[in-house]
């Protein structure tokens, strides 16, 4: 389980990488995207992986640590509030400059 969550860590990482090394603006909000719901996966595995365990201390001999889950909620809405700011940038570039390049130029042939 443990060597499954860590591919699939290393494939999302490694796909947000390349999409950010594009010079596309939809490309590098995905990226970006990718590498946030990385660090979010990350962030909930430091909880320990166990299923059917209390989330109280005390209930049980065995718990859930809630910090990991509480970080990785407060992560998804502030993910979601810039992902929604990037797109409006990307959007007014777009609008403003004609294409949708990082660096607002077409790149030479």
């Amino acid at each position: 389980m443990e060597a499954l969550y860590a591919i699939t860590l290393g494939l999302l990482t490694a796909c947000g990488v390349y999409l950010l090394l594009r010079a596309r603006t939809f490309a590098v909000v995905l990226g970006l995207t990718l590498i946030s719901y990385a660090v979010n996966l990350f962030l909930f595995a430091m909880g320990r992986l166990k299923s059917g365990a209390a989330a109280v201390i005390g209930q049980s001999s065995e718990y859930a640590d809630p910090l990991p889950q509480a970080l990785v909620l407060t992560a998804i809405v502030i993910g979601f509030a810039m992902t929604a700011f990037v797109v409006v940038l990307a959007l007014r570039s777009l609008a403003e400059q004609g294409n949708d390049h990082v660096d607002g130029e077409e790149p030479r042939p």
